[in-house]
């Protein structure tokens, strides 16, 4: 199992795919292992890197706090140790949080940027604080969960949607990360982290070609936080998918463009 020690810390990571290089960047609290389908999707036509981001999978968990900063560095410190001078990047939910960070620091080595699902922070808006779902109690967390994840979603539409019914299972069956645990503080981590992202004013220096991608029913990052970042990027192009925050699998027109897109 490959690991890169970068940045102080064992960075795990796996490779898949032909074609130009592209680094990926995974969403709030999920692992490379949860993430798999998603990351070989962009494997065909492309040279993907994945890795667990830190605190999380087989990734150390150092202490905290960490910073968004901190999460870009390891994206640029993966490449690096790829011996990759540019790349294109994908990020989603947080990990398009990431992506953003990671670009506007050295936007000289991104050729080209897709940002799923995403928020820039700042004046262009956070995404929905996902920790307060934390302190509901759990039935009332469930409910809130599926309406960020797609504004329509309840259990009248999920008994009519096979699909979305799918996607919402597939969330509930995640691993719960054990009370006290490594993950659990990793995971706990990473939300504070999450918290503090702001990149709108930095957002102009990014210069490659950006495709910003939006979900009409998400509840989490809304489609105008996406409009927002590609108000900011110059000659970005923002694309409007019908789903919720998992629009890529909801949306069978979403993969295809962003794959052409990333491809080039």
């Amino acid at each position: 199992m490959p690991t890169a020690h970068i940045n102080g810390i064992d960075v795990y990571y796996e490779e898949m795919g032909e074609g130009p290089n592209l680094l990926f960047f995974n969403g709030s609290m999920s692992t490379l292992d949860e993430a798999r389908l998603m990351v070989q999707v962009y494997a065909n036509g492309l040279h993907v890197a994945a890795h667990d981001q830190r605190g999380l999978g087989r990734t150390s968990a150092p202490p905290g706090p960490y910073t968004m900063a901190d999460y870009a560095a390891d994206g640029i410190a993966l490449i690096d140790h790829l011996g990759w001078d540019t790349c294109r990047v994908v990020g989603t939910s947080f990990g398009g949080m990431v992506a953003q960070e990671m670009a506007v620091t050295v936007p000289d080595r991104v050729e080209r940027l897709a940002l799923n699902c995403t928020s820039s922070g700042g004046a262009g808006s956070p995404s929905y604080p996902l920790h307060e779902l934390r302190d509901l109690p759990p039935a009332e967390a469930r409910a809130l969960s599926m309406k960020l994840l797609d504004s329509r979603f309840d259990e009248e539409w999920l008994a009519t949607h096979d699909v979305d019914r799918v996607i919402v299972e597939g969330m509930a069956s995640r691993a719960v990360a054990e009370p006290g645990s490594e993950r659990a503080r990793g995971e706990r981590e990473q939300m504070e982290a999450r918290k503090g992202h702001d990149v709108w004013d930095r957002l102009p220096r990014i210069t490659c070609p950006t495709l910003v991608a939006s979900g009409r029913y998400d509840g989490i990052a809304p489609p105008a936080n996406g409009e927002a970042i590609a108000s900011q990027i110059p000659n970005a192009d923002f694309r409007v998918y019908e789903g919720g925050h998992a629009f890529f699998a909801q949306d069978p027109t979403a993969f295809p463009e962003i794959l052409a897109f990333l491809i080039g």
